[in-house]
This record gives structure tokens, C-alpha cells and sequence, in this order.
């Protein structure tokens, strides 16, 4: 009992100092120490060196490349024009009358591709800023309008996303990035349906009783001393951002500016099938290699090949829309840097927690949730930990790092499939960590000049309560028909 209280202390210290801005970078070995002090079991600093950095740094090695080619391809497609084509040619195309729809598909569009949820939210607010106000809807909706497009099907339910919660279960259960397409299309469509129901009636009944915009200064915000914290909190440097180099005067066409988008699905989907199977893999089992399986590396080959060659495309066909190519590719691979490390610091917490032997009792009650359907379990344990960390990757990294293993054999022995598994660990991670102390919610409050009184309440509903209603969906559909 004294250690599971060691464990909920040294949680619930690490939800506390990360709402109030402290980085996670310093936060996950501090509470790990604390975790085990508390805890007892182990020596504190052989875990310390033994575990809690051998963990860290297996999680880097894992996805520093697609942390890395994700930050260039936001960097260059913003500095390219293309983000600001895609968000004004779809605006032009949907008009003011469908203001909420088109400020979601820019978003989603965006980063379905894998831009930054950071250089989308100041790529699009002025744009939703200026649509609300033309069609009365009240600036309050902004957020979740955003959340609906940015946080939700386009970041765990669409397949072929190559977002880094997507990419994280691949190597755990063999997968690619379109597992279970068809239920991550359902689970897709139930959020953007159920959210833009709720988003077009409270714009419906603000209109019946004459609420308006608002009374609001719409000037993006200088970035402020806890701007920057809550956003390297997240892992992202919000300076960048705000003080970008300025974009071409010639945005390029639409359908230039998407191209690299539909690049990063399309070849991706062609080396997951086409070009990596073709390659000769049977050095993979050397130990030089990491005596590993091609189905443990397909999945993040192919989101660096995809990733890569968008980036290409993107350089090449703008060319002369940089104003400093090599500022951008500098500023892109920099931004990867602080999220990769502050993610792995709570992976490298949770390899602590893991370790310490009142864990098991945890391990064991987690598994139980779901009596005998580890997809239930899977659910609960990815959804706690995403929420109890603030973050996605690191709640859904912790997780499986820890209780992998066993939930691959559970479904093996019950012949549920691992694509199946990895759909349910993604969805589930993009739920609970958008509670309020998470720091893109704070960081996207912050760049609409909104409080959490003002906005959070339509954010909760669209972000977490919806995608809560399709993952059940997800979990009913899997359980009854398995994979599709």
C-alpha cells in the first residue's frame, strides 16, 4: 500500500508543477526519484542510471527521426507560403457561411500532413478570427473549433497519419501507420460529426439570443515569459513561432501548397507495401542491427522516407519563396530537439514506476479493468496515463512500455489483432491529455486571448467528450468484428 502511494504522490506532484509550467524535461527524473524514495525497493541512483536513462534514450533512438523530419516539414510548409495557401484557399472556397467547416478541414488538412499544432493554431487563428466576426459566432467557439480539426481524428483516428502517437505503437506491436483503417475512419467521422454538430449549435443558439463576437482584441500576442513555459512544457519553442521569418508575398496555388501533404500519405502507403518489402532485410537479425523483425522497423521507415521526400518536394517547388532556406531547416530541426527529450523524460519516469515492485499491483489492476477483453484494458490504462501526464505521447509511451508485452500476448492467445490494438492505443491516448493542465491547450487559450472560464467548457465537450464516445464506439465495433 505504501507503495502505490509512493506512485500517486509522485504523479500527482508531476500534474501539479506541470500546470504550473515547470518543463517536463526536469519533472520526469525529479518525480522519478521521488517515486522511488517514496516507494522504496530500489537504490535510487543505479535506477537513476540503470533504468531511467536506458529508457530515455530507447525511446530517442526509436523516434528521433520522425520527431526531427516532423519539425523541418512544419517549418518548411510554413515558411514556404503553403500552411497560409491551404487555410485562405479553403476559407475562399467554404465562405464565411460555413465558418466553423472551414476552419476545421485547415486544420485538419494541415496536420494530417504533420505540420506543428502550434504553427497551425497561429496559421489559422487570424483566419477564424476574421470568419467569426463576419458571421457573428462568438470568439469563445475559436478554441474548440481549432481542437476539433487539430487535436482530434486527424491527430489518432485517420490511418496514414504521421503524427508521432500514430508512430509510437509500431515497433510495440508490429504495425504500420493505417492500422485498422476502416474503424479508425469510423472512429474519425464520429468526432468530426459529433463535434461539428455541437460547434453549429451553440453558433446557432449564440445567434437566436444576439451573443455575437465579442468585445475582443484579435492582435496575436507577444509571447510572454509563461507563454514560452507552458509551450516548452509541450516540447515546442512558442518564440520560434512568433518571430518567424515573414512568408513569401506569392503564396503558392492550393493545390502546390497540398501536394506535399498527399506526398507524405501516398508514399508512405507505397514503401509500407511496395518499397520496403522489396528491400533485402536479412541483416536486420545481426546483432549489429538490433537482431530485430522488419515488421518491428516498417512503420517508422516508412514515415521517414514519406516525411523526407515531402520535405524535398516542398524545398524544391518553393524555392524561391524562402527568405532563408537554411534558417528554416536550422529553426525545424532545433523545434525537434525539446519535444523528443521532454517526452522520453516521461517515458523515462514510467520505466521507473514500472520497475518498482508496486507496480505489479497497479499492472495488475489495469489489466483487470477489462475482465477478460484487453482492448477495454488497453483503453483505461493508455487514457490514465495520457491524462495524468498531460500528454499523449508520453502517457500512450509509458504505457506501452511497460504493459506491451503483456497485452500482445493477451491478444495473440485471444486472436485479436495487433492492428486492432494499436488503433485503441491511439485513439485512447487523444482523450484525457487535453484536461486543462495540458500545454497546448494553455499555449492555443493563449494565442486566442481566452481563459479557460471563457472557452475550456466547448473544448472539453468537442476534444475530450466526443472522441470519448467514439473510442467506445471503436472498442464495441473491434470487440464484435475485429480489425478492419
Amino acid at each position: 500500500m505504501i507503495g502505490i502511494l509512493g506512485i500517486l504522490i509522485a504523479l500527482s506532484l508531476l500534474i501539479f508543477f506541470a500546470y504550473r509550467g515547470f518543463s517536463v524535461l526536469i519533472l520526469g527524473p525529479a518525480m522519478a526519484i521521488v517515486a522511488i524514495l517514496l516507494s522504496g525497493g530500489l537504490p535510487t541512483l543505479g535506477s537513476f542510471t540503470q533504468i531511467f536513462m536506458p529508457t530515455l534514450g530507447d525511446f530517442i533512438i526509436l523516434y528521433f527521426p520522425i520527431f526531427l523530419l516532423g519539425a523541418i516539414f512544419g517549418k518548411v510548409m510554413d515558411d514556404s507560403g503553403s500552411a497560409q495557401s491551404i487555410a485562405d484557399s479553403t476559407v475562399a472556397k467554404l465562405g464565411s457561411e460555413q465558418s466553423i467547416l472551414a476552419v476545421v478541414i485547415c486544420c485538419a488538412i494541415l496536420t494530417f500532413g504533420g505540420v506543428s499544432l502550434f504553427v497551425v493554431a497561429f496559421a489559422v487563428f487570424p483566419v477564424a478570427s476574421s470568419l467569426f466576426q463576419k458571421a457573428s459566432i462568438p470568439k469563445r467557439l475559436i478554441p474548440a473549433t481549432i481542437g476539433l480539426g487539430a487535436f482530434t481524428f486527424t491527430m489518432t483516428a485517420l490511418p496514414g497519419s504521421p503524427s508521432i502517437q500514430n508512430a509510437i505503437p509500431m515497433p510495440f506491436f508490429g504495425t504500420t501507420p493505417f492500422s485498422a483503417p476502416g474503424l479508425g475512419i469510423i472512429s474519425g467521422i464520429v468526432m468530426f460529426l459529433l463535434g461539428m454538430f455541437w460547434l453549429n449549435r451553440c453558433a446557432h443558439k449564440a445567434k437566436t439570443i444576439g451573443e455575437g463576437y465579442g468585445d475582443h482584441s484579435d492582435a496575436l500576442p507577444v509571447p510572454n515569459k509563461a507563454m514560452r513555459e507552458q509551450s516548452e512544457g509541450q516540447g515546442f519553442d512558442i518564440m520560434e513561432l512568433a518571430y518567424s521569418e515573414p512568408k513569401p508575398l506569392k503564396l503558392p496555388p492550393f493545390t502546390l501548397a497540398v501536394a506535399p501533404i498527399a506526398l507524405v500519405i501516398g508514399v508512405n502507403l507505397l514503401a509500407i507495401n511496395v518499397l520496403i518489402p522489396a528491400m533485402n532485410t536479412d541483416f536486420l537479425s545481426d546483432p549489429l542491427f538490433g537482431s530485430t523483425t522488419l515488421a518491428a522497423v516498417r512503420g517508422i521507415w516508412a514515415v521517414i522516407i514519406a516525411l523526407t521526400v515531402a520535405i524535398v518536394f516542398t524545398i524544391v517547388a518553393n524555392w524561391k519563396r524562402f527568405t532563408n532556406l537554411k534558417q528554416t531547416i536550422d529553426d525545424g530541426a532545433n523545434a525537434s530537439v525539446l519535444p523528443i527529450f521532454n517526452t522520453a523524460s516521461l517515458v523515462g519516469f514510467g520505466g521507473i514506476i514500472a520497475a518498482l515492485p508496486a507496480f505489479a499491483k497497479v499492472s495488475e489492476w489495469l489489466l483487470g479493468i477489462g475482465g477478460n477483453n484487453p482492448l477495454i484494458s488497453l483503453a483505461v490504462s493508455v487514457s490514465v496515463l495520457s491524462g495524468l501526464t498531460g500528454s499523449a505521447s508520453g502517457g500512450l509511451s509509458i504505457a506501452l512500455d511497460t504493459l506491451a508485452e503483456t497485452f500482445t500476448q493477451i491478444a495473440k492467445q485471444q486472436g485479436i489483432s495487433l492492428d486492432l490494438m494499436h488503433r485503441v492505443a491511439v485513439v485512447s491516448a487523444g482523450i484525457l491529455d487535453s484536461l486543462p493542465h495540458n500545454g497546448a491547450v494553455i499555449t492555443l487559450l493563449a494565442i486566442c486571448g481566452l481563459t479557460h472560464r471563457q472557452a475550456y467548457k466547448d473544448f472539453f465537450i468537442v476534444v475530450i467528450l466526443f472522441p470519448l464516445v467514439a473510442l467506445l464506439l471503436l472498442l464495441l465495433l473491434g470487440t464484435l468484428f475485429g480489425s478492419f
